[in-house]
């Protein structure tokens, strides 16, 4: 039983004010880009001798501290509380950058609920899955929906809206420099934005340059001068748009046609093609 879950990129992300949980209200644009990880999972033989119900390997990246900590394996035992789930392995197999901005341990949580429930017939509706997803993470209900949305609230309320990006090609950079949430926020000041993202994305890409602002760029760019300079040289390149992706470290470009990024970009997570 194995699945492969996306990534996604922000068009705009906007901070609009600070709550009085200390999170804060966002407002974006989450569209799935074809970056997938591969998550297999098949039931555990009653005589194996694991100490955990969820046995989670994660390969092609370097992973710090316990894999139990893993969202896949929290997804796992939030429904093992729910619903009669036998023991499993699991495999985590890792292709979406991670600290990127494009949302892939949401992502692996979100179909890891979606697997469970069709491989086990649990029977939850989409809104079943969404409402146990946000438990999780706000970005990870975007994720069961799997289709372009407008987000508000910390990223969990979800509209769903037409937006089509078909053959528009993209091209995903991504340093190796981490950038804490702690970070971006840094230099943020919430407030209102001139025009909302949802009304902008549905304007032609050609227009976006000017309108389409992701907030968290400031606070990263004034950080991290580099990650300015990679969104500087793919409009070089001839994007058409390109923007930081979540809280960084990620960038994209939209471009008419493609380019073979791994040639500009040395040393660095490089990703091209055609939506």
């Amino acid at each position: 039983m194995i699945t492969f879950p996306i990534a996604k990129i922000n068009l705009g992300l906007n901070v609009v004010s600070r709550r009085a949980d200390g999170y804060h209200n966002l407002e974006t644009v989450f569209y799935p880009v074809p970056i997938k990880d591969a998550l297999e999972i098949y039931p555990m033989d009653d005589a194996f001798p694991s100490p955990t119900a969820c046995d989670l390997k994660v390969t092609n990246i370097s992973i710090e501290g316990d894999e139990q900590r893993n969202l896949v394996v929290r997804a796992y035992n939030m429904l093992a509380e729910r619903y009669p789930l036998p023991r499993i392995h699991a495999h985590l197999h890792k292709s979406i950058p991670t600290q990127a901005g494009m949302g892939g341990g949401s992502s692996d949580c979100a179909y890891v609920i979606r697997l469970l429930n069709e491989s086990f017939k649990l029977g939850m509706s989409q809104e079943e899955m969404i409402s146990h997803a946000a438990l999780l993470g706000a970005d990870c209900p975007f994720f069961i929906l799997g289709r372009p949305a407008y987000a508000e609230g910390i990223g969990e309320q979800l509209h769903p809206i037409d937006l089509d990006l078909g053959g528009w090609h993209i091209v995903v950079v991504r340093p190796d420099i981490p950038v804490p949430t702690k970070d971006a926020f840094s230099l943020v000041t919430p407030q209102q934005p001139d025009a909302n993202c949802r009304d902008i994305v549905m304007q032609p890409v050609e227009t976006w340059r000017d309108t389409l602002v992701n907030d968290f760029e400031h606070s990263v760019f004034t950080l991290h001068p580099e990650i300015g300079r990679i969104k500087e040289r793919l409009y070089d390149l001839g994007a058409v748009y390109a923007a930081m992706s979540g809280s960084g470290s990620s960038v994209f470009g939209l471009f008419r046609n493609p380019i073979k990024p791994a040639e500009h970009f040395k040393d660095m997570f490089t990703y091209e093609t055609q939506l």
